[in-house]
């Protein structure tokens, strides 16, 4: 006779859960987002490269928050309030959310970018992220197309995160035009 009713070790059964509520303790960590962002959301890499060889270009777009810097991809770029200088201090969990804008080669400009305000800086891990006026770029995982920018005024890994102005301000309005509680511009 074949039996039907068996189940699985109490060991196996216990392991799905755990690793749901694992989860679920690190999006926690990544700290609140704004416009209702999921911290983990998205299916972005850490690469903001191509991979090709070639160099990212730094380009702009326009919506609620005004012209913002975007990379060739036509994605927003942030820059996160606890680096300083050009040194990047997100990596680990904080670079899975927040992917390092990288290039390959000396970062381009266009439309309203300047192409004087581009720089890099080497990542702890050897690759080159690409910089604006000293600060490092990242991409937020959450914005997976052009025009989305759910990543703004986000407090993840314990300081803001914000879009930046062509002149290299940080934009630390809602789409409305209000300021955020704790906006600043600049570092």
């Amino acid at each position: 006779m074949i039996r039907t009713d068996i189940r699985r070790p109490a060991s196996r059964r216990l392991a799905l859960p755990a690793v749901a509520m694992a989860a679920v303790a690190v999006l926690a960590a990544c700290g609140s987002t704004s416009n209702n962002a999921t911290a983990g959301g998205g299916g972005a890499t850490a690469s903001g490269s191509s991979g090709d060889g070639e160099a990212e270009t730094i380009g702009t777009a326009s919506g609620g928050y005004g012209t913002y810097l975007t990379a060739d991809d036509g994605r927003a770029v942030y820059l996160w309030m606890a680096d300083k200088g050009s040194t990047s201090s997100c990596s680990g969990a904080c670079a899975t959310v927040w992917p390092p804008v990288l290039t390959d080669g000396a970062p381009k400009a266009t439309q309203s970018a300047v192409a004087a305000d581009l720089g890099t800086t080497t990542r702890s891990d050897g690759k080159t992220q690409v910089t604006y006026q000293g600060h490092p770029l990242y991409y937020f995982a959450s914005d997976t197309k052009a025009g989305q920018t759910s990543g703004q005024g986000s407090d993840g890994f314990g300081a803001k995160w914000w879009l930046l102005t062509p002149a290299g301000a940080a934009i630390t309005s809602d789409a409305g035009g209000s300021s955020p509680a704790g906006g600043s511009n600049g570092y």
